[in-house]
C-alpha cells in the first residue's frame, strides 16, 4: 500500500454518479471490482496523492492513476477536494481496458 500522512488521516473516496452506476452495473466484469475496491482505499489513505499518478497540467487536482500492474487494467480518474468540508476524493470516472 501507499506511504499514509503522519496524523494518520484518510479522507473519503466518493464516488460520482456515473462511477456509482458503473460499480453497480451488474455487467461489471467481476475480476475489476477487487482492484478498483483497492485503489479506492489507496486514493483515501493518500487522499489522492497516489504514487504513479499523474495530475493535469492546467489543473492538479485532477488525477490519473493506472489500475492494475502499469495499467494494464484501466485508468481511475478522480479530483482532490482538499478545500470541501471534510477534505475528499472524488471518483469522477473509471475506464477498463
Amino acid at each position: 500500500m501507499s506511504e499514509t500522512f503522519d496524523d494518520g488521516e484518510i479522507w473519503p473516496c466518493v464516488l460520482s454518479e456515473d462511477v456509482t452506476a458503473f460499480m453497480t452495473d451488474p455487467a461489471l466484469p467481476p475480476w475489476a471490482v477487487g482492484p478498483l475496491v483497492a485503489a479506492m482505499v489507496e486514493i483515501g489513505e493518500t487522499r489522492g496523492l497516489v504514487v504513479g499518478s499523474t495530475a493535469a497540467q492546467d489543473w492538479p487536482e485532477c488525477r490519473l492513476m493506472p489500475l492494475g500492474e502499469d495499467g494494464t487494467l484501466g485508468i481511475v480518474e478522480y479530483v482532490i477536494a482538499k478545500d470541501a468540508a471534510p477534505p475528499q476524493v472524488i471518483v469522477t470516472r473509471i475506464l477498463l481496458y
